[in-house]
């Protein structure tokens, strides 16, 4: 509580009309201090007609927002896992929500599109697929991250946490689009989401890749000495990183769905058209990832079933061995007995008699109940 009320404090409407003041970790301000200046900050730019206004030394988020009021265009802001202390004040400079401020430092949130005032706050969850040699029972497949995006009028604000799903590229790539970036903060939120889609994309087809490898193993004949059912693990690990997966995907449709249906102040005409087309393939995924769960549900229980009938198959085995031993058992325990008067018993040849009877009769057994496949 007390850091939301620092927060309100920080974007008090005194505050809102950006008058700078410099703001540290104790809700008390320094003039000495630039707030928008942070450790936490991997790139700033202006951009201007869609190109990038080149600078001696790099802007501060000060500095940049004082070139938009002047000149124009926009100011994106790149941040890597900033502090409560490092985005207060930039937080104070942009008039942001202290709510969105406080899910963007903390992470950990779930996909969605919320909006404050003049300001769209989107979180995206990254994707990355661990590359591994085999896949076992603690094998990690896929490993998460977090893109938050601040979007108002004339500035994007992208707060990255988890080390992957860098956006330095997806800049540069921009940077030579300059009809792309002169649609405004807008494109820059579209590239975002369509470069965090295409990305569910390529590790949907590399988990499609292990999955098939499980089924294959689950449903190949056992090789010698190997046992049904040792694949379990596999396939409960593989089914908790597909499910992690889900999280990320499925929480994304509907602000997907928003940003290319409904019209929106921030949002350029021209660039919401291309939302459908990031929402078609983020349901494409979805689908997909659904289909994973269902599939690994299947060949789990695929392969318990297998291990039931192995287990059957081991108890019949037994039992025939024990009703083969049976017979010998009951024929010596009878002529073990302290009889005077017995079939054959002082006869010279009633003890080869007697062990050829037994050896006539397990074979008999022994042969039936390998016709009927117990043995």
């Amino acid at each position: 509580m007390s850091m939301i009320r620092d927060l309100r404090a920080a974007v008090r409407p005194s505050l809102r009309k950006r008058t700078g003041a410099p703001y540290n970790a104790y809700n008390s301000y320094d003039a000495t201090r630039d707030p928008s200046a942070s450790s936490a900050v991997v790139d700033c730019a202006v951009y201007r007609d869609g190109r990038r206004l080149k600078e001696e030394a790099c802007l501060t988020p000060r500095e940049a927002m004082r070139q938009v009021r002047e000149g124009g265009g926009f100011a994106w802001i790149g941040l890597h896992e900033p502090t409560e202390a490092e985005f207060a004040g930039i937080a104070a400079e942009f008039g942001l929500h202290p709510l969105a401020v406080e899910d963007a430092v903390h992470a950990h949130q779930r996909p969605k599109l919320e909006r404050y005032d003049d300001t769209l706050f989107t979180v995206f969850k990254t994707i990355h697929y661990v590359e591994h040699a085999e896949l076992t029972a603690t094998s990690e497949v896929v490993e998460t991250g977090e893109v938050m995006c601040f979007t108002g009028r004339d500035f994007v604000i992208t707060v990255r946490h988890g080390g992957q799903g860098s956006l330095r590229n997806l800049r540069h790539r921009m940077e030579g689009e300059p009809e792309l970036l002169g649609k405004g903060p807008s494109a820059v939120l579209h590239a975002i989401a369509d470069h965090v889609v295409d990305g569910y994309i390529a590790v949907a087809d590399a988990v499609q890749i292990d999955i098939d490898q499980i089924e294959i193993d689950v449903f190949s004949p056992p090789t010698k000495g190997s046992t049904r059912g040792t694949d379990t693990g596999r396939i409960y690990q593989l089914k908790r990183e597909v499910l992690e997966f889900k999280r990320a995907v499925s929480p994304l449709l509907r602000p997907m769905q928003l940003l290319s249906e409904r019209p929106m102040r921030l949002v350029d005409p021209d660039i919401q058209k291309y939302f459908r087309d990031v929402a078609d393939h983020l349901a494409r995924v979805q689908e997909q990832v659904v289909s994973y769960d269902e599939l690994l549900n299947s060949i789990l229980q695929a392969n318990l079933a297998q291990a039931t009938v192995a287990q059957n198959e081991d108890m019949r085995k037994i039992t025939s061995w024990a009703a083969i031993i049976a017979v010998p058992t009951a024929v010596c325990g009878v002529y073990g007995m302290n009889f005077d008067y017995m079939p054959e018993l002082r006869w010279k040849y009633g003890y080869p008699l007697v062990l050829a009877g037994i050896s006539v009769i397990c074979f008999v057994i022994h042969r039936t109940l390998k016709r009927n496949g117990w043995l």
